[in-house]
């Protein structure tokens, strides 16, 4: 049996379940829904709930199922944070709406437009905060954000998630291509 699917999903109070050929969640942070794949069975018992399989041919499913089961529980009750810090002179980002605005060190100001259920938060231009229901959804766009300007492994400039440790490779020595 698999580890990840055997584990019972506690349901705080506050979040309403309905299972039909989709498990539909709903909580104070929004509503989320989740397919459920043939051969596995979702069972509300006892103010959590339970992920089985019919056999074993359905054993890649289980702890998938149950994985973005739990993931759709804990995003609707608490919900998900993932922060980006923007390190470079001149490197800042700006919110206005939905739209995030970002001085990269291009020619030109980029526009990000943030998807709905994805909220943002900048602290001093240079941290950024973004918090929502669905955790694909949030990773998602955490990575298209950092993908408009990557840490640079010479300088360490860009945008990178918080904590994200980085190897800085060597620049090249300065024997200045005469001949020794």
């Amino acid at each position: 049996m698999s580890r990840v699917g055997r584990k019972p999903i506690p349901v705080p109070a506050g979040v309403k379940i309905s299972i039909g050929e989709t498990l539909d969640v709903q909580g104070p942070k929004g509503k989320l829904s989740v397919p459920i794949p043939p051969g596995i069975s979702i069972e509300q018992v006892d103010g959590r709930l339970e992920v089985k399989r019919a056999s074993d041919e359905h054993a890649a499913l289980h702890g998938l199922t149950r994985a973005l089961a739990a993931n759709a529980v804990t995003g609707v009750s608490t919900g998900f944070v993932r922060e980006l810090e923007i390190v470079g002179i001149g490197y800042r980002a700006d919110v206005k709406g939905n739209i995030v605005t970002f001085s990269l060190g291009y020619s030109h100001p980029i526009e990000f437009v943030l998807p709905p259920g994805v909220e943002c938060k900048i602290d001093k231009q240079t941290a950024i905060s973004l918090s929502g229901c669905d955790r694909q959804l949030l990773g998602q766009v955490a990575a298209n954000m950092r993908a408009l300007r990557p840490p640079d492994p010479y300088k360490n400039k860009g945008i990178r998630y918080k904590g994200e440790k980085l190897k800085k490779k060597v620049g090249k020595s300065g024997a200045g291509g005469k001949g020794k």
